[in-house]
């Protein structure tokens, strides 16, 4: 896999950005460029960030902890996306930031919240956090 240089407009702040990153696939034999939630800002020495994936197939959300973006909802346009969308949260991997190909967009606040409840839901963490 080619790794890209590092974006230069790319800042340590990156939480609730969207992104483009190659995503691999289940089995790992196949790696496609996709949109993704950043769920931390990057972290630590190496520059790594932690990333959901986005499906733009809507039969695919099926776990309570998914979070669909309608591109009816209010703030849809500041996701860069162009369709709806759901993130799955249970399709996360920690990537070097330098594989971030673009920056996308931002996610609303109300479903900034969402995700992080739904992280609370699927870690099974009580209260704060996150």
């Amino acid at each position: 896999m080619y790794i890209l240089p590092r974006m230069a407009s790319l800042s340590l702040e990156m939480k609730d950005k969207l992104v483009l990153v190659p995503f691999p696939f289940h089995d790992f034999s196949f790696v496609k460029v996709r949109p993704a939630i950043c769920l931390t800002d990057v972290i630590g020495k190496f520059e790594h960030v932690v990333v959901a994936f986005i499906s733009s197939n809507m039969d695919s959300s099926s776990e309570i902890t998914d979070v669909v973006l309608d591109s009816d909802d209010d703030g849809f346009e500041q996701t860069g996306l162009k369709v709806s969308s759901v993130i799955l949260l249970h399709k996360m991997v920690a990537l070097p930031v330098n594989l971030i190909q673009r920056e996308l967009g931002k996610l609303p606040p109300n479903k900034s919240a969402m995700v992080r409840n739904n992280l609370r839901i699927l870690f099974n963490i009580e209260g704060g956090g996150f």
